[in-house]
């Protein structure tokens, strides 16, 4: 026998590697799995991933994990009001020795970097971030420099109401695949890390689950998720009503629908199929485009929480058939 791909029964070999490099993480990130599988759906998405919520709730640990789950770097880049964007992008300075000018590349360059507290930083400063993400490389003098493969933003942000923010507006939000809030540990999973004595000895015994050459493998298997026809439209449709619905103001954009689809496909594969399904499309409609819509009362946009937003999406999700 065999499944819908036509293989034979077991699970291929990139579907055992994301299985693998999930239950890595969550050996050492105590919070709600479904932040580890939001985390792996940005990385086989080629996306980045927006974490809101008050310090100390797993988000350096979440990054780190990730990392180190893959054998590559992490770099942590810890956002102030006086941050420049060359200190995340790099700079060119003149060399007297040589009598020539170098770039000297910023922490930006590596495949994991987790952008803390980013909206602690000026707009200039998040703007240059942000083009990077999208472009995937660093103009500078000139000269455009790609950025690692992989290269993944895991981005944190504090709620709105904290002092010192600067919120990041609409079209910056829409640079991030997935946008998501990892709340507090279940109360035997904090039992656990109490017990385990907490997070950093977890991590210093992580070793790596997934090879460069089993991510590539599993980005490209992404992209070949089976997604029918009749899911297709509705993820369409989903999208439609958002630009349609009385609740927002501003509907999701084509690269939101790009983004949302890429998810779904890769959402597929973490839960172990290659195919999609309805209650994938579900699973990410929330995380991937409340932060791309605008919801029509009166302030309630705040760059910050969207919870006007995530119901407005979640209203969507209850009133459209869901294709059998």
């Amino acid at each position: 026998m065999s499944d819908r791909t036509g293989t034979p029964h077991g699970p291929p070999p990139v579907l055992e590697s994301i299985g693998r490099l999930v239950a890595t993480v969550r050996t050492a990130y105590r919070g709600p799995a479904a932040a580890v599988e939001d985390a792996v759906v940005c990385l086989l998405a080629r996306g980045h991933l927006l974490i809101e919520d008050v310090p100390g709730v797993g988000k350096t640990t979440l990054a780190m994990a990730l990392g180190k789950a893959l054998g590559v770097g992490v770099h942590r880049l810890q956002f102030t009001p006086d941050t420049l964007p060359s200190d995340i992008l790099g700079l060119t300075v003149f060399n007297q020795r040589t009598q020539e000018f170098e770039f000297h590349p910023g922490p930006i360059f590596t495949p994991v970097l987790l952008a803390d507290e980013i909206n602690r930083a000026t707009p200039k400063t998040q703007a240059a971030l942000l083009q990077a993400m999208n472009e995937r490389a660093v103009s500078s003098d000139g000269v455009t420099r790609p950025l690692p493969e992989p290269f993944l933003v895991l981005a944190t942000q504090n709620p709105v109401e904290y002092l010192g923010t600067y919120p990041l507006p609409e079209s910056q939000l829409d640079r991030f695949l997935l946008r998501i809030s990892l709340g507090y540990p279940a109360r035997e999973e904090e039992r656990r890390l109490l017990v385990s004595g907490g997070a950093d000895r977890a991590l210093a015994q992580l070793s790596a689950a997934m090879d460069l050459g089993e991510l590539k493998a599993a980005q490209e298997a992404t992209e070949r998720v089976t997604v029918a026809d009749k899911l297709m439209d509705y993820v369409l449709t989903i999208v439609a009503r958002t630009r349609a619905g009385k609740d927002l103001l501003l509907g999701v954009s084509p690269r939101g629908a790009q983004g949302f689809f890429r998810a779904v496909q890769a959402r597929a594969l973490v839960a172990g199929r290659p195919y999609a399904t309805p209650d994938d499309v579900k699973r990410v409609a929330g995380p991937a485009l409340a932060h791309r819509v605008l919801a029509t009362q009166p302030g309630a946009w705040d760059g910050g929480g969207g919870r006007r937003e995530r119901d407005a999406i979640q209203r969507l999700l209850d009133e459209i058939p869901v294709p059998l």
